[in-house]
């Protein structure tokens, strides 16, 4: 088991920054900082806590840091259901109920679905059902074989962008769940080259159903500042069409409906 200071130094490495960076950063003496990594100096709550916020530390990380140091944990990691998180419920849902007809989705910190609306149904049409088992995970019922993936035509291209994503995220927040999902479905292989698109506003995620092409860029939103791990780690995926053909293709479905 790691100390607490054995735990910022190793957040300090991944944040590529040197003791003397931190320390200016936390405003504190770049001999406190050493002292504490090497557990000559027992740190206060208020000091971790004000070194982990210059380092980016999640907050469920954060809690892990004040266990180390033999503090209690700081921030409570409620379910979205719970009634103390209903305002915070409720704005997900209005978000993603104003964004149809259009599809938008909100995930967790390992892209399981978490909630999502009506427009992403037709989607799941012919997925297998074991992929459509709560919890949903993106990733998978995106780059399964027996999800999305045979309707996304430039699934390469999307695979390294998802790819580059959680690769970003296991750099800012190891998770082993979150490895094994990227070791799974976005390991390197050759088959995985692919052209950039050099007309694109942002590159398209380009689904084929019954033969009409759906073309689709996505936007990511976030809480600012919350104070509960579920928030921190809660993100929505909004789903935009990048021509008039895909719009209308949705405008159209929702109306049928």
């Amino acid at each position: 088991m790691y100390t607490v200071g054995e735990l910022l130094r190793q957040w300090r490495h991944r944040r590529r920054l040197s003791q003397l960076d931190l320390a200016i950063a936390a405003d504190v003496s770049a001999r406190h900082v050493s002292l504490v990594e090497t557990g000559k100096s027992r740190p206060s709550a208020e000091m971790i806590l004000r070194l982990a916020e210059q380092l980016d530390v999640p907050l469920r990380e954060r809690n892990r840091l004040l266990l180390a140091a033999g503090f209690a944990p700081r921030y409570a990691e409620r379910p979205l259901s719970q009634e103390t998180l209903a305002a915070a419920w409720g704005a997900i849902e209005r978000v993603l109920c104003a964004h149809e007809p259009y599809p938008a989705l909100a995930i967790d910190r390992r892209w399981d679905i978490v909630m999502s609306n009506r427009a992403l149904d037709p989607f799941l049409a012919g997925v297998a059902p074991d992929l459509l088992v709560p919890p949903i995970n993106m990733v998978r019922l995106g780059l399964d074989p027996r999800g999305l993936a045979p309707h996304i035509v430039n699934l390469a291209q999307v695979r390294a962008l998802l790819r580059i994503r959680i690769a970003r995220q296991l750099a800012t927040a190891p998770d082993p769940e979150l490895t094994a999902l990227y070791e799974e479905f976005l390991a390197p292989h050759s088959g995985d080259a692919s052209q950039p698109v050099e007309s694109e506003v942002a590159i398209p995620m380009i689904f084929r159903f019954s033969g009409r092409e759906l073309r689709l860029f996505s936007t990511t939103t976030t809480f600012g500042t919350p104070m509960d791990i579920t928030l921190d780690e809660v993100a929505i995926e909004s789903y935009y069409p990048t021509d008039a053909d895909s719009a209308a293709y949705f405008t159209a479905l929702d109306a049928g409906r």
